[in-house]
């Protein structure tokens, strides 16, 4: 989960595990898989930096790092 602020400076928290995109238009707009979007205050990069901590907190970017691992050793 990332916390974020919207436009209106209500603070809230969004599952990044749903986020389909990240967009600069030009607030930084937040596309979730379900199709909502969020518009926050964040700039894009630190909704990046947010996601990608959040992926390592949960062992996912180091999941991804052995699959390509593994995979570069079968090839």
């Amino acid at each position: 989960m990332i916390e974020v602020t919207r436009l209106d400076d209500e603070v809230m928290v969004i599952n990044a595990l749903y986020i389909e995109k990240i967009q600069a238009l030009p607030d930084t707009t937040i596309s979730l898989s379900n199709g909502k979007k969020y518009f926050v205050k964040e700039p894009v990069d630190q909704v990046i930096n947010l996601v990608t901590n959040y992926y390592k907190q949960i062992g996912l970017m180091d999941l991804q790092a052995k699959v390509v691992e593994q995979n570069d050793e079968t090839n």
